[in-house]
């Protein structure tokens, strides 16, 4: 057993011994090592402003994500490279090309979200050299700018990528050997086990090496938060704060972050991050990429997982209505063995889940489509991007010679827990595939719904919306089009 955690800063080699389960990398980078350049704007993983870079080997390969540093725990940073706005600089203190676009172009104002849209875009870059406009776009989702716009922003990012010296005149590309041989010797076989005394008691932090050391000590403190990609997790200590006497880092295990297809079903790990998982969602189910697209910003689906939306139980995670419509189930895990169930079973009630003292979410288990399914997906949410839904649904239709076989519909944010529509269902089989029999199954939601009013949306908004749905999903699937944009 280890009683540290170890990491790279930049270009320094961090060593903690003392970490409370509360502490966030932001503080630390802030108030312990004066590097000022990451903001705190929104505390919640909202606006970017925040963003640094954490890297990590993975099967030997140096993968940096940006990751929103206000909801990342300290803890969870063993064995990482974070990498900060000031690490950027070259020699002398001249401007990395990235900050002098910026400058050019007038891609700054009051300069508050500046640093974390330039590691962003620095991400960016690090996977892709010559990104189009739409990943642009989408590489910046996260990133909230108030003053100058857009615009001028997406021009210093193109100036760059079109730049015949780039990526070549990167500084810091010249680095990323040493940063490897660096995080190699950070690697350990031990799990961690971190203690303190905080300010409402004792603390500790468990950082398993191996799904059988999760196991144990899962089942010795039972009580212990589990956390993957704390999203959700951090905010209890950023906007509620809560205090968490115990917590267990699993975003590291790399027996919760494979990815296989097995015979006709695609199974995903319960640590697999969402951008992880997107290329394969994508591959086997392409008509949900912009479903996945909504899906909080860069930052968030690189912290967040899949595992941690179904685990988290709440009535608006955006993945549980599409993989319930899907069929999917989970295998949930323990030191008594493993069992599996539907996904729609797993959610029991508000906040309760069918998870046993010492269980813990292992992977996703969700069949591949036939040629004659119909699926979609829809969120529906104030702000398009960045934003929890109001309502969201996962459809699912076989149809066969015009008529439908089977139906699948779940929603989320229609109840106390992720619903199938069963009712509807019902009325769906047998009938023609056709606008009238969807506006007929529509209507039959006001039977087997009510929905909560509050600052998302109210009952009647969210039952109008719902029904609604139905016959987007008839207008897109019988007239070939690709979004509502082509309905209109």
């Amino acid at each position: 057993m280890r009683h540290c955690i170890q990491f790279l800063l930049n270009d320094q080699t961090i060593t903690l011994n003392e970490v409370g389960t509360g502490d966030m990398l932001l503080d630390f980078l802030r108030l312990n090592q004066r590097l000022t350049g990451a903001k705190e704007g929104c505390a919640e993983g909202d606006c970017g402003a925040c963003t640094v870079l954490v890297g990590r080997l993975v099967d030997d390969e140096l993968i940096y994500e940006p990751v929103n540093g206000c909801i990342r725990f300290l803890s969870s940073l063993d064995g990482c490279h974070v990498v900060t706005i000031e690490h950027l600089k070259g020699a002398e203190g001249t401007l990395h090309p990235i900050q002098k676009a910026m400058i050019e172009h007038h891609g700054s104002q009051c300069g508050f979200c500046t640093p974390g849209i330039i590691m962003a875009l620095y991400a960016l870059w690090m996977r892709t050299a010559k990104p189009s406009r739409e990943q642009i776009e989408h590489a910046l989702q996260g990133n909230l700018c108030r003053c100058t716009g857009y615009e001028p922003i997406i021009r210093a990012a193109q100036a760059v990528c079109y730049d015949q010296d780039w990526p070549r005149s990167d500084p810091l590309l010249d680095e990323r050997a040493m940063v490897k041989e660096a995080l190699s010797k950070l690697k350990h076989d031990q799990s961690v086990l971190l203690q303190k005394q905080g300010d409402s008691g004792p603390e500790q932090i468990f950082i398993p090496a191996n799904e059988e050391d999760l196991a144990n000590f899962y089942a010795e403190h039972p009580d212990a938060t589990l956390i993957a990609g704390a999203t959700d997790a951090g905010l209890w200590v950023t906007k509620f704060l809560s205090s968490i006497p115990a917590l267990i880092h699993i975003g590291n295990l790399k027996a919760l972050k494979t990815i296989k297809y097995k015979g006709d079903s695609l199974t995903i790990g319960s640590g697999v991050s969402y951008s992880d998982a997107m290329p394969d969602l994508i591959k086997a189910f392409p008509m949900i990429e912009p479903y996945l697209l909504r899906i909080g910003g860069w930052q968030v689906r690189s912290m967040g997982t899949i595992g941690g939306n179904i685990a988290n139980g709440s009535p608006i995670g955006d993945m549980p209505p599409i993989l319930i419509a899907l069929g999917a189930e989970i295998c949930l895990k323990s030191v008594e063995g493993s069992r599996q169930l539907p996904l729609e079973d797993f959610f029991l009630a508000y906040g309760k889940q069918d998870r046993q003292p010492g269980e813990y979410l292992h992977s996703i288990h969700i069949p591949l489509m036939a040629a004659n399914n119909e699926v979609a997906a829809y969120k529906i949410s104030k702000r398009r991007d960045e934003d929890i839904s109001s309502v969201a649904v996962g459809f699912n239709l076989v149809i066969e010679n015009g008529i439908i076989r089977s139906a699948r519909i779940a929603f989320g944010g229609m109840a106390a827990t992720p619903k199938r529509a069963q009712a509807a269902e019902k009325t769906l089989i047998g009938q023609p595939f056709s606008e009238e029999s969807m506006i007929k199954a529509a209507q039959i939601l006001e039977e087997e719904f009510t929905p909560l009013s509050d600052m998302r949306a109210s009952s009647a908004y969210r039952m109008k919306v719902a029904q609604n749905l139905f016959r987007r999903f008839y207008l897109e699937k019988a007239n070939g089009f690709t979004g509502l944009e082509a309905a209109q």
